[in-house]
Formats: C-alpha cells, structure tokens, sequence
C-alpha cells in the first residue's frame, strides 16, 4: 500500500478522492430514488423507465459540450455553474412530480440529466496532469488511476444503499433532495481546490473544434471497447434481477441488490489491488486481457445453478473490471492531447452509458422471451469483441498506443502524445 501512502501525499489528492466523492453521490443515488419517485407518484413503472432514461440520455448528450467548455475555459467556472444548476433542476423534477403529468416529468428529467457537473471527467483531467511524466510523480500514474476507478465502483454500490436508508426514513423525494445537496455541497469544493483551478487553457494551444478527440487516431477504438463494456454492465442491471426472481423465493428484490452489492465490492477490491502494481505490458494488449477476463466471467454466469454461486462468480469476475476501468482512462490520456482530456473522459462517460442503456433495453426482451442465459452471453459476446480491437496488433487503438510510445512500461510513458489538432 506504499503508492496508496504516496498518492495521498499528492497536494490535491485528497479532495479528488474525497471531497468529490461527495460532490458525485448522486451518480449512484439519483437513479434508482428517480423510478422509485415516478413509480409511486404515477402508480406505473413504465413513466418511471422513461423517465430515469431521459435522465441517463440528457445526461450522456451533454457531458461531451461540458467537457470541451471545461478543456476551453477550465473545469472550475463550469463546475460551479453546473454545481448550483444541477440541484436547482432536481428541485424542478420534484415539483414536476408533484403535478403528475408525465411529459412535464420527463421533461424536468431530461434537464436534471443535462445539468449534472462532469465530475468525473475533470477529475480525471487532472489526475493526468498530476502524474504528468514532467511532474516526478508518474510512477504513481497507475495508481491513481485504479484509486479513482475504484471510487467510482464504491459511490455506485454505497448509493442504492443509501437510497434505501432515505426512503425507510422518509420518500424517494427524500433520497432525491439528498442528493441534490450532495452535489451543491461537493462541487464548490471540487472546483475551488488549487488544483482544480490550476487547469486553465494554455494560451498557445490550439482550441478544439469539429469532432475534437473523436478525430484522434485511436479513439474511436477505444470507445468501441468502452461500449463493450457499458452494454455488459445494462446487461447486469437487468439479467441479476431477473436471475434472482427465478431462484430465490424469498425478497428476490433484496437477493438482487446483494448480488449487485456483491458484484460492486469484487471490482473495488481488484481495482485497489491493480493499483498497487506496475505493469509493464503495453496498455492496449493489458486492456485487452483484462476485458477478455471481464468476458469470460460473464460467459459463465449462465452455468451457476443457484443464487450462492452466481454471487461467487460475480465476486470473482468484478475483481477484473476496475482494473480494465483503469486501464480504459489511462489509455484515455495517453492517445489524447491535453487541450482535450476533459471532452475525451466525456465520451467516454456518455459511450458507456448509452451502451448499457441500450443492453439493458435489449436484455429487458430477452428476459421476456426467456432468455435470460442468452443475456449474459450477450454480454460475454460484447466484451469479447472489445478485447478483439484492443488486442488487433494493426488496429486503430495498437497503433495509437505504439506512437505513445506505450511499449514501454506503463509508468515511464508520455501522458499525451503530439496529435494533430
């Protein structure tokens, strides 16, 4: 655990990990209080569905023109707006369910989406410009990566959790008004910290513009493996449920979300111990390793013949998904320009979304049609594809990753290669 000890000695490095876990809360809280809120103000779970889809989608939409005004005018002014606009819109859904009209619900929801802070994209940012090569810490690059991938897995498994304790001891609109403070407290912190102010525009660099990082050789790769890896984690939020209908007898619901939780705690565990390694294979054939282990966990799931079992796999498979994560972000930094981190974390963000939206959508019919073996292999299928394009030695993402000079270990290369603007 010495480069976890050496990470926090990082100036800044406990607010990106603590403090903006705060501000990002609602990513794991907003979500499940939104449909049980829809759901008991309409009585149906179908306006509940499109509208904690119109959330998902807004928010997807936007994050890219959040973060290329981040990467124009600095993270900070755009957290702060965000900050306040975020829980502000929250407060508007609430009234919106109030009235029960659905189109003004979906409405509100698609602007509560739309407004939430990119977070996690800045953070991210600047964890590249605090293991820069030039900044005598990139040795701790891996690392810090693996700690704020793991970060992500703990706010998404803390927040059901969390929604769960607000509606014993109030309402779904009580898990919704935390989280907006969760945000409006958090984010003023995040985005006044010295190093999140320190990310300003260089003026000599050239402003993005057109298609900006999806013009980078590389990336389009890259976010095809991202994508496999989002339509998998729709499959899971689906298939488990579904899976724990079928062989638990007693509170499925509760089975489920252990399952879930169970799951969440595997890839935080791997995610810490990646971080506290050095790896040396060239990012593009780890990440294809890694995401070809994230498959065959999931190929298996089909094979458990009880709900003890399935959560042994899950537990097993999930200690391979932080690390892929991190690897993922890494490789984000490395085949991007600096001038469009923020923006390139945001595709990222909204390709992994919008693919497990639509493998929930389509895991939803194959569970209806009783396919529920089928859904996991799906999955297994898609990932599988992902870690074909990463490990494709002429492919787009080897070749961007050979020119970062990536072949090297993964702690001595250049954070951001020289691309044409």
């Amino acid at each position: 655990m010495s480069r976890y000890r050496a990470l926090l000695g990082v100036p800044g490095a406990r607010v990106l990990l603590g403090t903006s876990m705060l501000a990002r809360l609602g990513l794991g809280i907003t979500s499940l209080a939104l449909v049980l809120l829809v759901a008991e103000a309409t009585g149906r779970y179908a306006p509940a569905a499109v509208a904690v889809a119109l959330y998902a989608l807004a928010g997807a939409a936007a994050s890219p023109v959040a973060g290329r005004l981040a990467d124009r005018f600095g993270p900070s002014p755009v957290l702060r707006v965000l900050g306040v606009a975020h829980p502000l819109a929250l407060i508007g859904l609430l009234l919106a369910v109030r009235s029960g009209e659905v189109g003004l619900i979906c409405t509100a929801s698609a602007v509560a989406g739309a407004t939430f802070p990119p977070i996690t994209a800045a953070v991210r940012g600047v964890w590249n410009a605090l293991t820069a090569p030039d900044s005598g810490r990139h040795d701790l690059h891996n690392t810090a990566m693996a700690a704020e991938a793991s970060l992500v897995e703990v706010i998404f498994t803390a927040g059901p959790a969390l929604v769960a304790v607000f509606v014993a001891i109030g309402s779904p609109a009580t898990a919704i008004l935390a989280s907006a403070v969760c945000t409006l407290a958090g984010t003023p912190f995040v985005a006044g910290s010295a190093v999140m102010r320190a990310r300003v525009p260089h003026p000599e660099r050239a402003r993005t513009r057109g298609l900006g990082p999806l013009r980078v050789p590389g990336f389009l790769p890259l976010l095809a493996c991202v994508s496999g890896l989002g339509v998998a984690f729709g499959v899971a939020g689906v298939a488990v449920p579904a899976y724990a209908s079928e062989h638990v007898a007693v509170r499925p619901a509760a089975a489920a979300g252990i399952l879930l939780a169970v799951w969440g705690v595997g890839s935080t565990i791997g995610g810490i111990w990646f971080g506290t390694r050095h790896p040396t294979m060239a990012l593009h054939r780890l990440l294809a390793w890694l995401t070809a282990g994230v498959a065959v966990s999931y190929a298996v799931l089909p094979l458990m013949p009880d709900a003890v079992w399935l959560g042994v796999a899950l537990f097993v498979g999930g200690g391979t998904i932080a690390p892929a994560l991190t690897v993922q972000n890494t490789l984000t930094g490395r085949i991007t320009p600096v001038t469009m981190h923020t923006e390139a974390y945001t595709w990222v963000i909204t390709t992994a979304v919008s693919a497990s939206a639509a493998g929930a959508a389509v895991t939803g019919i194959l569970v209806d049609h009783g396919g529920l073996a089928w859904s996991f292999l799906l999955a297994a299928v898609m990932v599988g594809l992902g870690a074909v394009v990463a490990a494709w030695p002429s492919g787009g993402l080897a070749r961007a990753d050979v020119a970062a000079g990536a072949v090297t270990p993964v702690d001595t290369v250049p954070a951001t290669p020289p691309v044409a603007q």
